[in-house]
């Protein structure tokens, strides 16, 4: 059944840059800002997927609006609301966990080498971990971040977090629990990774905007939370040091 859990103070996701300079600049390039492009998607032959080159395959998948995220057997879904916003999807299987986030790139060069950096400084400042290292997605971050353990106090839990540049899109992962260390525990989520689909529309967006996401149509046809699907929660987004500035 549908939850709200709140788990303390709404963060805020701001845009680095202005959409009006991302514009400016495709258009000095020739480029036509309401149009995607295909040239600012390098490293994904086998997924995630723009909308525009996404395969043809039965897998079913949950659709989110600007993400459609498959969902192998057993697995649960969660969705994370942000002043009534739905900001990310997490895939639960088992003890490990996926969390999606979908955002706006410039045209003309991708995010996550600067991400990735902003993500590392951010953890080793508040007493975490972080090394770049190779993964299925190329590189990737591996790390160690701090938390509150009830009745252990802080401690440091591990956690991968991957991420590949689209045509104007931005699509980061963080894996955590047994998936984080184990290559065999995290097949099934990378599996959900990449086959993931984008749909980040024409709309001019400022780049690290965040691609609007909605309920599943599931959801929003139900007439009431406990008639709503067991395997779909909603939860109340609270800050996190992985947030993008």
């Amino acid at each position: 059944m549908f939850r709200r859990r709140r788990q303390g103070e709404s963060e805020e996701d701001t845009a680095a840059d202005d959409a009006a300079l991302d514009e400016a600049g495709d258009e000095a390039d020739g480029l036509d800002p309401g149009v995607p492009s295909a040239t600012s998607s390098p490293g994904r032959p086998e997924g995630p997927w723009d909308v525009d080159d996404a395969p043809e395959d039965s897998a079913p998948r949950i659709d989110l609006g600007a993400v459609q995220v498959p969902v192998g057997d057993g697995m649960e879904v969660r969705v994370d609301v942000q002043d009534e916003m739905v900001v990310a999807a997490t895939l639960v299987d088992g003890h490990s966990m996926l969390q999606i986030h979908a955002f706006a790139a410039p045209r003309s060069s991708g995010l996550w080498h600067e991400v990735r950096d902003e993500i590392a400084g951010s953890l080793r400042e508040s007493g975490g971990e972080a090394t770049d290292d190779e993964g299925p997605f190329g590189t990737e971050l591996k790390a160690r971040i701090p938390v509150e353990a009830p009745g252990q106090g802080p401690t440091l839990q591990p956690a991968r977090f991957v991420g590949v540049d689209g045509p104007r899109w931005f699509l980061r992962g963080m894996l955590t629990g047994p998936a984080a260390t184990d290559p065999v525990q995290a097949k099934r989520l990378e599996e959900v990774f990449r086959g993931t689909i984008v749909v980040r529309g024409g709309e001019a967006m400022a780049p690290r905007e965040l691609l609007p996401l909605r309920l599943p149509r599931e959801a929003v046809e139900q007439p009431a939370a406990e008639e709503a699907s067991p395997e779909l929660e909603i939860f109340q987004r609270g800050p996190e040091i992985t947030e993008i500035q």
